[in-house]
């Protein structure tokens, strides 16, 4: 319903922005300037703020129902001071389906008279299983991914470093089992993945492809952005979802395509500020199989 998904904590499928993931301590500086953003996750800011893209009303540009490629286009005018950002921001998302199993999602974004950091990222929660089929450690998952950025205990990328994964429980760079090591890493205060990965190469390319053993069915992803943040549903605790299933710990996993976490506060990463007159791009293909 309307209200469970306005209530919902977990970020149940949306698009989150304007800038997602994490913010140390919610504030950045920008041209010299220091800006102060919403703090909903400890003393630090996540997702965008409180009321951030996923709790916003969007208006629906397009939307075609038949054909080969059916699509819905959706705009929100993000306001300059909202939550704490600089600048007017006009946001358009597309979820198109592409193929008889392929579902594109694509993003972009114009600021319109003010310098302001961007990075959206789509917190779809998947289960090739279906709904109510119990936990993903049994997938099998593949990353195009040698590199990863170490996190320290608020979940931060405070070291600036960027890590092989070469010898690490990070390192899905053959397939394997999502559950295989997970009790050995810690995404938070529990076990389990939620760690930002550099993906190699750039432009459009192969990020992911996880598969289930049981069910046959699997799926690639692709997608531009330089980096993917990689979640197994730690904090899930008989969390309702699709079709009123009950999802409980590691019930689905997250593949967040996205810019560096905190990128504005660590120059060394990759710049995630958009000037005005400037678009950001941010596409991603889900492709799956049987």
């Amino acid at each position: 319903t309307l209200a469970e998904y306005v209530n919902d904590t977990s970020y149940f499928g949306p698009l989150n922005g304007r800038v997602a993931q994490r913010m140390a301590r919610g504030r950045f500086v920008l041209d010299g300037k220091v800006y102060h953003t919403y703090i909903n996750d400890g003393k630090n800011a996540i997702h965008g703020g409180k009321r951030g893209f996923s709790k916003v009303i969007w208006t629906v540009k397009e939307y075609v129902a038949g054909g080969d490629s059916p699509y819905i286009t959706m705009y929100y005018r993000s306001f300059d001071g909202e939550q704490g950002f600089p600048g007017d921001l006009d946001v358009y998302a597309t979820y198109q389906l592409t193929g008889p199993y392929e579902l594109s999602i694509r993003t972009n974004a114009t600021a319109l008279n003010k310098a302001t950091p961007v990075n959206f990222l789509q917190h779809v929660y998947l289960n090739l299983g279906g709904e109510g089929s119990g936990d993903i450690l049994g997938h099998t998952l593949q990353l195009s991914a040698s590199r990863y950025t170490p996190l320290d205990v608020e979940m931060l990328p405070s070291s600036g470093r960027v890590d092989p994964v070469a010898g690490t429980s990070y390192d899905f760079r053959t397939p394997t089992p999502i559950g295989a090591r997970i009790r050995q890493v810690m995404g938070g205060k529990v076990y389990g993945y939620d760690i930002n990965y550099v993906i190699d190469g750039e432009g459009m390319r192969k990020v992911a492809a996880v598969r289930d053993g049981k069910s046959g069915r699997a799926l690639e992803l692709w997608a531009n952005q330089p980096a993917m943040q990689l979640y197994t549903g730690n904090f899930l605790n008989h969390t309702k979802g699709k079709g009123g299933k009950l999802y409980e710990q590691y019930g689905g996993f997250c593949l967040e395509t996205q810019a560096y976490p905190d990128a504005v506060n660590h120059p060394e990463f990759p710049s995630v500020t958009v000037r005005p007159g400037q678009v950001y791009k941010h596409d991603m293909r889900f492709t799956f199989s049987f």
